[in-house]
């Protein structure tokens, strides 16, 4: 059985003719009569009770009309899917985030843009560091990849979304936080105890402190580490020393701490939009481009 037999005997059926039914499809009634034959025969059952005069279902035809109908509305349903997920309207959408993503206020916007616009698509978002980015867009476990720059591999691009500036961190009754309203130099830091990600936390934050306190002039003594950004504000706002993070997360409001700029040339973190370079997701396309847009500004 052909969905063509299916459409011939609806077309039948609503027509009671087949002389109109034949017109309705765009073909000859000759053909249209034999494969309704075709049908009734592979069915077993006499699907229409024909006289000279006129055309009517039989018990079977009418049963098997509404069976029919549900068939190929759902054939056409599911060619419909087939067609919006090609356009990325439909699906799941894996994309892996740095923590300090959902503080910068243009990819949450971007985010709720894409959901608005693209409703039947399910964004499953993983938190997980750079690294874990990286390592994830590189076996396919997600598409996209929100985070901080780090070396790619080959099989990987990224664009810049937005540069966050660097922040240094202190208590706020800190000596260097009177006066410094405007900013600060690194170099200021340089013999101040550091609270500060693991070297194998894999933030590419850690690289970044590392080059501009080199370029700074010394090397930052870390006297204690914690993976987890309200770990480490915490226990600067518990005297145990200083840090520095992008400006996005002043979004965190923790008593007792307060905010300097820095001022060095560099002392901002950028952060990439990434995926891989043979991505041929169109939902994955759609996202970045969205979210491209909002980054700048448009």
């Amino acid at each position: 059985m052909e969905l063509r037999h299916l459409r011939y005997f609806i077309a039948v059926a609503e027509e009671l003719h087949f002389g109109r039914a034949a017109k309705a499809l765009g073909i000859s009634q000759p053909p249209l009569s034999q494969q309704i034959q075709a049908l009734e025969h592979q069915l077993g059952a006499r699907l229409f009770e024909r006289t000279n005069r006129r055309v009517e279902l039989s018990e079977a035809g009418r049963l098997f009309l509404d069976e029919a109908r549900q068939v190929l509305a759902q054939v056409d349903k599911a060619a419909n899917v087939a067609r919006r997920a090609q356009l990325g309207e439909l699906g799941e959408l894996k994309i892996g985030f740095t923590a300090s993503a959902p503080f910068t206020s243009s990819i949450p916007k971007a985010i709720f843009a894409f959901r608005q616009a693209y409703p039947d698509v399910h964004l499953a978002l993983n938190e997980m560091t750079s690294q874990d980015v990286v390592a994830c867009l590189e076996d396919q476990s997600i598409r996209v990849g929100i985070m901080r720059p780090l070396p790619l591999p080959e099989s990987l691009t990224a664009v810049e979304l937005l540069r966050d500036p660097l922040m240094a961190i202190m208590r706020a009754d800190h000596p260097l936080a009177q006066g410094s309203e405007k900013g600060l130099s690194l170099s200021a830091l340089a013999n101040e105890p550091f609270v500060f990600f693991p070297r194998s936390y894999g933030s590419g934050l850690h690289a970044q402190l590392l080059s501009l306190a080199r370029a700074a002039g010394f090397s930052p003594l870390i006297t204690q580490e914690a993976g987890e950004v309200m770990t480490i504000i915490g226990l600067v706002a518990a005297g145990l020393g200083v840090t520095v993070l992008p400006a996005s997360y002043q979004r965190m409001r923790i008593d007792g701490v307060v905010y300097r700029t820095l001022l060095d040339p560099g002392a901002t973190s950028p952060i990439w939009l990434a995926q891989r370079k043979d991505e041929q997701s169109p939902m994955a396309r759609a996202f970045m481009e969205l979210v491209t847009r909002h980054a700048d500004g448009s």
